[in-house]
């Protein structure tokens, strides 16, 4: 699978927001799309808010599912040392939210050239990865 596109958990989360039905409709498209990955960070985020942010909050042996069928064979990134210490760099340059910064270095050391997310100033670009919103 060649995967372009990095998923922030909100992109995920407005999937089953049914209070926005415009974001849930682009979430659903993008979710259908081949070319997307998540980090484990994201995994962890989302079931966080699955289980007790929504509205309805989501069963545990749907979440459990969910992971397994959708999200577990799209995270490709998972913790490392790498991703520790450039977190920290881009926090600093740049000066994101270290959880944000985080989600900018898996996207970057997973080889991605865009990374979707409300959460962060779309149009900027870190080295070869472009921040794109979206929502707008």
């Amino acid at each position: 699978m060649s995967a372009e596109v990095f998923l922030d958990t909100n992109i995920l989360v407005y999937a089953f927001d049914p209070s926005s039905p415009t974001k849930q409709c682009v979430s659903k498209k993008l979710l259908g799309a081949k070319n997307w990955f998540v980090s484990w960070q994201v995994v962890q985020e989302f079931s966080s808010v699955a289980l007790h942010r929504f509205a309805v909050p989501m069963k545990s042996h749907d979440l459990a599912d969910y992971i397994s069928l959708k999200l577990w064979p799209r995270c490709s990134i998972l913790p490392s040392d790498t991703i520790f210490s450039q977190a920290i760099a881009i926090h600093e340059r740049y000066g994101f939210h270290y959880y944000d910064s985080l989600i900018i270095s898996s996207a970057l050391v997973g080889g991605a050239t865009q990374l979707l997310s409300e959460d962060l100033q779309s149009g900027q670009k870190i080295g070869s990865l472009n921040i794109i919103n979206p929502f707008l």
